[in-house]
């Protein structure tokens, strides 16, 4: 993508400020002379310095020896969770103005967007690991305001494993590969995962959601985002209100199948770095929506669950989403290690206006993200890396230190000073300085949890009661598949055990499936208990949820109502009806998708008189790769595909994943030959996702069908051999 320049009055924009601020630090060689790093020009950058032709390398090969020794040092330590990323550039654009809930400039003013830079991630794998892991995504996004940085650290799920931060090494220790052979790589199917949630009971909520389809999107344009933690927005009163951020996606959200999932991950794993990168770079800019839930203060203690507790939600029944702004990412970076790589979140960068709570996960963050990038980015300037620049001036008297950038002049370092008329000088908060919300604490130092964080299932068993049917039996699945790579039998009969906890049901089908027999409620449940604690006074509390279900919780009520950046594979060979292609491409393309040509070959094929390039073949590419696929009319091409084993593999895995398919003429004859079933008599049990007959006659329906996602129900009656 070419770089991106801007005029000096796009540079004003308070949108392009970050644009442009970082185009100051971009280099292009495109017609410039080879150099040194400082400077010197380069006649030989092929050969070394030698004495003699077939003579020793010099030492004195200063040219030499700095190529070797930046690439030697080119690499940086890897996050040591959410290393695998992809990030891009956007904006974000407030809807509406919000005064009384904060003071927070970026959150009231109404004219200007705000430039953001939003890194999405895996959590557990490494930076080699596949995108398609099942895991949990990171959702962080940098606003880059005019009061500073503010930084959104979240997920793409609302609740945590754990409780307090003191356990959070314990967390990703076991879920990382296991330290004797250093396996399976970005995956928690293995016994240490297991067997430290198995004993953590508080864990049961965020369970519950990794193994839903939520760990397996679709795209990382195609997921919620979630701020996790509750935090604070103070307004210009000084008046607090609790707040959890979300992330809505236009596009709706979405994910792909477990089967599928691991197919795409060893034909692409690359594939949501790919997606996110092509929808920029081709104008579909993906867009979300954030939204917030506002809790007085005076209700702090309203709900049978506490506010401060990382492993619950707020229900959105309870407390509705405002959807505020919008954020658009519209630019892809211009280097993925100068941008990507190094960008810095820190959950403690917030702005006037937005403030902590007491959640002691949260507490723990604040500590974590800076430790952590000293040693990553090499030492304590890393915010003076382009990408994690503020759009502000930055005036303090911290100096020096590894890669410092700044070069600071005058005499004083200090403050107060006399020498320098005691600059730079604290601001007043009406003036914009930050201060802390003045919390009133009267309390005995311990270590200890509060009672009300001791119910551990109530929400566990609200999300599990919340989903369809189709992603219900998935979860059940996904606990069978882990659970089932398990080797040691007491891990698993003590998973059962906090899984009756959630739902009998549930944990009687993973039982079967394990050849377990469903064991009765063990004596101790809860393993996080102190050296002099008793495990009574820490058993959870078993209470039911608060509301029988949330459509929230549940992907199937998601926007269903667009197919725009659908990937549609159109599967055609020599003799293709042009009719049939080109009603449908117009058609879907009108309605946003994007087609791709598949044929047995590469190259092109002829559709009456005209020729089509194609895009993939059937070896180079699979069904996995699109959302729906669609075969036109033409009695040679549907011969042609007929005799080809891998096209008739394309439709089955297609059918297997519960996707959309649409059979144009004589292209169902493919059908018998395929193991797709053919349609019900009964109308009300047909395949809504299974079209035949005219072109245009189910144009309509195929649409339909697309932006449904999938049609899960065809998963309750298919086998088919793919």
């Amino acid at each position: 993508m070419a770089k991106k320049t801007l005029t000096p009055e796009q540079a004003k924009l308070p949108g392009n400020e970050k644009i442009s601020q970082l185009s100051l630090h971009q280099t292009d060689a495109e017609g410039q002379p080879m150099t040194t790093d400082h400077g010197v020009k380069i006649n030989d950058d092929q050969n070394s310095l030698r004495s003699g032709d077939r003579g020793a390398t010099l030492l004195e090969d200063f040219i030499l020896r700095e190529k070797i020794t930046h690439f030697d040092h080119e690499r940086i330590p890897e996050r040591i969770v959410h290393a695998r990323g992809a990030g891009a550039h956007g904006v974000f654009k407030l809807y509406q103005s919000i005064p009384e809930l904060t003071k927070a400039n970026f959150l009231n003013e109404m004219e200007s967007e705000t430039p953001v830079f939003v890194r999405f991630s895996t959590v557990a794998g490494s930076k080699g690991s596949t995108d398609l892991a099942r895991d949990v995504r990171g959702f962080a996004v940098k606003f880059y305001t005019q009061e500073g940085n503010f930084d959104l650290v979240g997920n793409n799920m609302p609740v945590f494993f754990i409780q307090d931060a003191m356990k959070f090494p314990d967390l990703i220790h076991a879920v990382k590969p296991e330290p004797d052979n250093e396996m399976p790589q970005a995956a928690s199917a293995h016994d240490t995962f297991w067997d430290f949630i198995s004993m953590m009971p508080e864990s049961a909520h965020m369970v519950m959601w990794a193994m839903s389809d939520r760990a397996i999107p679709r795209s990382y344009r195609m997921m919620e985002g979630f701020g996790v933690h509750t935090f604070r927005l103070i307004n210009a009163k000084g008046e607090s209100h609790f707040v959890k951020f979300h992330w809505k996606p236009l596009l709706g959200v979405h994910s792909v199948a477990w089967d599928e999932a691991q197919v795409i991950s060893g034909k692409d794993p690359d594939f949501h770095r790919r997606d996110l990168w092509e929808a920029i770079q081709n104008g579909s800019f993906p867009e979300w929506e954030l939204g917030i839930q506002v809790v007085p203060e005076s209700d702090e203690h309203k709900f049978d669950f506490d506010l401060l507790d990382p492993t619950k939600l707020i229900p959105e029944e309870l407390v509705p989403v405002q959807r505020i702004g919008k954020m658009t990412l519209n630019r892809n970076p211009d280097n993925f290690f100068a941008e990507t790589e190094q960008v810095a979140f820190h959950v403690g960068h917030v702005v006037p206006g937005i403030d902590f709570t007491n959640d002691p996960l949260l507490q723990g963050r604040l500590f974590s993200y800076t430790d952590t990038q000293l040693i990553r980015l090499g030492g304590p300037n890393f915010h003076e890396i382009p990408i994690n620049r503020p759009i502000v001036p930055v005036h303090n008297n911290q100096r020096d230190g590894h890669m410092r950038q700044t070069i600071n002049v005058g005499k004083t370092s200090y403050g107060p000073n006399s020498t320098g008329q005691n600059f730079p000088h604290q601001v007043k908060v009406a003036d914009g300085g930050f201060s802390s919300h003045t919390e009133r604490i009267d309390a005995k130092k311990i270590r200890a949890r509060s009672k009300s964080f001791f119910d551990h299932f109530s929400q566990a068993k609200l999300f599990f009661r919340s989903q369809s049917a189709a992603e219900a039996q998935h979860i059940v699945d996904a606990l069978c598949f882990e659970l089932g790579k398990v080797k040691t039998p007491v891990i698993r009969q003590r998973m059962l055990s906090v899984l009756i906890q959630i739902d009998k049901n549930m944990a009687q089908q993973v039982a079967d499936y394990l050849g377990m027999e469903l064991p009765a409620k063990p004596a101790q449940l809860n393993f996080s208990v102190p050296a002099d604690g008793n495990p009574k006074d820490f058993e959870p509390i078993d209470k039911e949820p608060i509301i029988k279900n949330s459509l929230a919780l549940s992907m199937s009520g998601t926007t269903k109502d667009t197919i725009k950046t659908r990937k549609i594979a159109f599967l055609v060979a020599d003799g293709a009806d042009a009719d049939s292609i080109s009603q449908m491409k117009k058609a879907l393309e009108k309605a946003g998708a994007t087609i791709e040509f598949i044929a047995p070959k590469l190259g092109s094929i002829t559709a009456g008189k005209e020729k089509l390039n194609i895009d993939e073949s059937l070896l180079t590419s699979a069904s996995v790769f699109y959302d729906a696929i669609f075969v036109p009319d033409g009695d040679k091409s549907i011969k042609t595909l007929s005799a080809q084993p891998e096209a008739l593999h394309f439709l089955n895995q297609a059918y297997k994943h519960c996707k959309a398919i649409a059979l144009a003429g004589n292209a169902k004859e493919l059908m018998a030959l395929s193991n797709i079933k053919p349609q019900e008599k009964d109308k009300a049990k047909q395949d809504s996702a299974l079209l035949t007959g005219n072109t245009s006659d189910m144009i309509k329906n195929f649409i339909n069908a697309i932006a449904a996602h999938r049609n899960w129900d065809r998963e309750k009656a298919r086998n088919v051999p793919a």
